[in-house]
């Protein structure tokens, strides 16, 4: 009953290696674009996953219109599945599912064994765990406030939205010097402080953190058996005392589990729901972010909201517009513009007849 790791480790592993998959896809898709020939593969819409700004803006557009954008809308999905998880299973999605939680998971265990774990103290933590929900209101201030429908529209089908993936892509292919510098930093930070980005600056954990205080799954404490050793607040990631809660309501609770598998008294601790005999084995917690992760795009797909209405020729054009295609470096200009529609051969006529100046 108590088995938690096992289950979601490979969870965790599963969605890597999704990623993964996803991201090698893409990267065939967008390589051709890049020289000015369409792909013969398609683009894999998971690869929308990272893009929670487009998530937001196509939630304030349905809530304004009634219609789902078809140039991310697997964006708005997955983020419609990271809600559902967190009101599941807390934020399931960050301890199950998300692979930059994995990865800092990871980091955190094959520490070098000089680094010691650095507790930064009280009101100090708490100030630097405001950081994620001070980005998160930034966001939801500028897009579900102040963007009107107009202004939404205007956005979603911009050249910028229109390749705000191969931009995410080309951020680690074409990586800038302050871009690997603060990865670095961030690589380093994990390995003294567990979960650094989680914990202090994730906006999507944020979110999911929010909306798991109506999730039912909690953990929850028998006072009666608990012998107050504290070896759960030691297995806890979040450092939360749960020894002292008879339900951890905390927003900082990951669902993890790991708390009651580290307490050694039977019946004490464990994940559940507020009734009797209403424990929740890892098993159930790996089906259930399954089922909602393959069942809901399986759902989307079927509905027809899953794969994005981009036909390649708008890529194309959005990516010359934007400057991800350089003319002067393109080696056969007659497939280039062979392969353009008559917006896209404008922009390319304005390209050539005004060049960007030489650096």
């Amino acid at each position: 009953m108590k088995k938690y790791t096992p289950f979601r480790q490979a969870c965790q592993i599963l969605f890597l290696i999704t990623c993964l998959l996803i991201g090698y896809e893409f990267y065939q898709f967008v390589t051709p674009l890049e020289q000015g020939t369409l792909p013969r593969v398609s683009r894999p819409p998971g690869v929308e996953a990272f893009l929670p700004i487009s998530a937001l803006v196509s939630l304030k557009y349905f809530l304004v219109t009634g219609i789902i954008n078809q140039v991310h809308p697997s964006a708005l999905v997955i983020l419609c599945l990271v809600l559902i998880t967190a009101l599941g299973v807390k934020k399931g999605f960050c301890s199950w599912v998300c692979p930059v939680g994995f990865l800092s998971e990871l980091l955190w265990r094959l520490r070098p064994g000089q680094l010691k774990r650095v507790v930064i103290p009280g009101i100090a933590d708490w100030g630097l765990r405001s950081l994620k929900y001070f980005i998160l209101l930034f966001f939801l201030f500028t897009i579900l406030w102040q963007m009107n429908s107009a202004a939404l529209g205007q956005f979603i089908h911009s050249a910028y939205h229109i390749v705000a993936d191969i931009k995410m892509l080309r951020f680690f292919t074409h990586m800038s010097g302050t871009a690997a510098a603060v990865l670095a930093g961030l690589v380093v930070l994990s390995f003294i402080f567990p979960y650094f980005w989680c914990r202090y600056l994730c906006p999507y954990g944020a979110l999911a953190g929010l909306i798991s205080f109506l999730s039912p799954v909690k953990v929850r404490r028998n006072a009666s058996s608990c012998t107050d050793c504290g070896r759960c607040n030691r297995a806890c990631p979040s450092r939360i005392r749960i020894s002292r809660a008879a339900v951890v309501r905390s927003d900082e609770c990951f669902g993890c589990g790991r708390c009651a598998e580290a307490c050694p008294e039977p019946d004490t601790l464990a994940l559940s729901l507020p009734v009797r005999s209403g424990k929740v084995p890892g098993a159930a917690v790996a089906g259930f972010v399954l089922i909602v992760f393959l069942g809901g795009s399986l759902l989307a797909r079927t509905a027809g909201i899953w794969h994005n209405q981009v036909p390649d020729r708008v890529y194309l054009a959005a990516m010359l517009e934007t400057d991800l295609i350089e003319p002067d470096r393109i080696k056969n200009m007659d497939e280039l513009i062979q392969n353009l529609d008559r917006r896209g051969k404008r922009i390319l006529m304005m390209k050539m007849m005004n060049p960007p100046e030489k650096q």
